[in-house]
């Protein structure tokens, strides 16, 4: 019989490798367990045609959190972060310069009179705003959600900082974030910019992912949860050399080095149990490993509604699984280009293409863009997130090639005509047409293109729903009710069982949040009893 298992953590990605990282530095010797033939999960670089290697999923880090890049010390393993000059550059399809965010506020300041002075006059106080509720609620990423039920003691001194803090915002700023928690974050990009392509390139970051438009309620959520991490309403581009794959690898050799053992090409298909404990897990081979914790990296739903049965777990409990929303709308595509897209507004300047770049010209665009998705089917004109890394890192495609990264919304995991392999190439003709408006001679360009849609990304990648966060963020599904409410501390409802995906707080991006989170509270169990 297989020796039991200190730790097992089920999944790979990002998270789950955190988690091992810490764990293994406590002495716990963990197993990962990782479907693919590769761990990273959304998180890789892969080979897209000879020569090309590109981002396969998610083409930007969160970015981790400060104090985990620190403790985990990756450079040493040969991480080496890039952070482009640009965060973000919207192109007008117009012809027009565009809007172009850099990552100097001045240099946005001076590029964005040539779009609306009134704009450039008011973005310095919008990105001081952001900054400074940003420091207020950084302190909560890294926290465990409190108790509601019985709070301890340090939960309560936690909870007494943060209201202190909050009273330290002063009435304005403090007036500002209890408004903008809730409102539709065109009406919060509104109340800071005319410019509706400005607008736009704001309001992206609060839909980016979510089965939701700008004019959708709690969409302003995303951009201070985005302050929260690095004091931006907006996403960063950073990366690092040799794609964002490059930051896996590097958590796979910590762990490993700190004595985690990885095995790919496992992927589990069973949690076992004894009583109201987890006993290990079971593999597709057949094989079974004991063991005294399971750690779940993956999605809540995919946790508890396949890898359990049913009779395990609570009535109730499943009930409110089965109710957590999960509707996947982004697919991906994935370009090998023969060279650089001339964008409007950037020709002879290649470095405005090193960051994001945001295509979707309005908010009513956007919120069209989000109609289609509604009722069963994709955007003709999808907004889209695009990278191409090879603008800062050369090594990624042959000499004077390039590779794009396009996350292309709305796309809705359910089709109320056909399904996903039979239309695929719609979409990417959708995609490409969109492009081609703002960058003519796009489709000359491209040598290789790979489509995912949503439902590769849960049947390839294990996304329940194809929901890249691995379910809606939004008010009803955050802190102390992600993914749902008394079960919102990495705890499972049976001993030994934790999770450490995107499905639990602070949520999905390349943060690390989850995973380190998760191995705090199993550290903390080791040491004394669970406090549910």
């Amino acid at each position: 019989m297989t020796a039991p298992r200190e730790v097992v953590i089920v999944g790979g990605g990002h998270n789950g490798l955190v988690a091992a990282c810490l764990l293994a530095r406590a002495g716990l010797k963990p197993l990962v367990l990782e479907r693919r033939g590769v761990v990273g999960g959304g998180c890789v670089t892969e080979e897209a045609g000879e020569g090309f290697r590109i981002p396969t999923l998610s083409h930007a880090a969160g970015p981790m959190l400060p104090w985990l890049a620190q403790e985990l010390a990756l450079q040493k393993h040969g991480l080496e972060a890039l952070r482009p000059p640009m965060r973000l550059f919207a192109p007008s399809p117009s012809g027009g310069p565009g809007v172009r965010i850099h990552e100097d506020p001045a240099g946005t300041v001076s590029d964005l009179k040539a779009i609306s002075a009134k704009d450039a006059g008011r973005y310095a106080e919008f990105h001081r705003t952001f900054m400074k509720l940003g420091a207020f609620l950084r302190p909560t990423l890294s926290m465990t959600p409190p108790s509601l039920e019985a709070p301890g003691a340090s939960e309560i001194w936690s909870l007494l900082k943060i209201g202190r803090a909050f009273r330290a915002l002063g009435r304005k700023d403090a007036y500002r974030l209890l408004r903008w928690g809730p409102m539709a974050v065109a009406d919060l990009a509104a109340e800071w910019f005319e410019s509706d392509l400005l607008r736009a390139a704001v309001a992206a970051r609060g839909i980016h992912g979510s089965f939701a438009g700008p004019w959708s309620a709690g969409t302003s959520v995303p951009l201070l949860m985005q302050a929260a991490l690095d004091g931006w309403a907006i996403a960063p581009a950073a990366t690092f050399r040799g794609g964002v794959g490059s930051l896996t690898r590097a958590l796979a050799e910590a762990a490993r080095a700190a004595g985690a053992e990885i095995r790919t090409g496992a992927p589990v298909v069973r949690v076992t149990t004894a009583g109201m404990k987890v006993a290990g897990v079971a593999l597709e081979s057949g094989e079974e490993i004991p063991a005294r914790t399971v750690v779940s990296c993956a999605d809540p739903r995919t946790t508890f509604l396949e890898l359990f049965d049913p009779a395990d777990l609570e009535p109730g409990f499943l009930l409110k699984m089965r109710n957590y929303r999960a509707p996947g709308v982004v697919a991906k595509v994935n370009y090998a280009l023969s060279g650089l897209p001339a964008f409007h507004g950037a020709a002879g300047a290649p470095e405005l293409l090193s960051g994001r770049i945001h295509v979707g010209p309005g908010v009513d665009a956007l919120e069209r863009a989000f109609d289609a998705s509604k009722y069963g089917t994709f955007s003709p004109n999808p907004c889209l997130d695009i990278a191409i890394p090879t603008v800062a890192d050369p090594s990624l495609a042959p000499r004077g090639a390039h590779v794009m990264s396009v996350v292309a919304q709305y796309a809705p995991y359910r089709l109320r005509q056909g399904d996903w392999d039979s239309r695929r190439s719609e979409l990417a003709a959708a995609v490409e047409r969109t492009i081609e408006q703002h960058a003519p001679g796009f489709s000359s360009l491209v040598v290789q293109r790979q489509v995912i849609t949503p439902a590769e990304l849960e049947s390839e990648f294990g996304y329940a729903g194809g929901h890249i966060h691995h379910g809606e963020q939004s008010l009803d599904q955050l802190f102390t009710m992600r993914p749902i409410l008394g079960f919102a501390r990495y705890r499972g409802p049976l001993e030994g069982l934790y999770l450490c995906g995107a499905g639990t707080h602070p949520g999905g991006g390349i943060t690390g949040g989850p995973g380190a989170n998760a191995a705090r509270e199993i550290l903390k169990d080791r040491r004394r009893p669970a406090s549910r």
